[in-house]
């Protein structure tokens, strides 16, 4: 479980260098209607938390009173859905 805080601060590290590939508009990184990870960090969502979820992992994301989930498809795409 320690791993995870590393896991997230990786993506993070390594995000702007594979958020420079994504297709935003791709239907696989606007998954449920969330869009993509890239998208929520710039509307000033922040990382709550990460887990890993087989080989996969899932990061939670809070602005305000909205939160989104957050799945790792691919190392460079993501597909978020709103989880309230």
């Amino acid at each position: 479980m320690r791993l995870a805080p590393l896991a997230v601060l990786g993506c993070v590290a390594l995000g702007p260098a594979a958020l420079a590939q994504e297709d935003v508009g791709s239907t696989s990184s606007s998954g449920l209607h969330g869009g993509s990870m890239a998208t929520l960090l710039s509307k000033g969502y922040e990382i709550k938390a990460a887990v890993a979820n087989g080989t996969r992992y899932i990061v939670f994301m809070q602005k305000d009173q909205s939160a989104y989930a957050c799945e790792f498809v691919t190392l460079t795409k993501s597909r978020c859905g709103s989880i309230n």
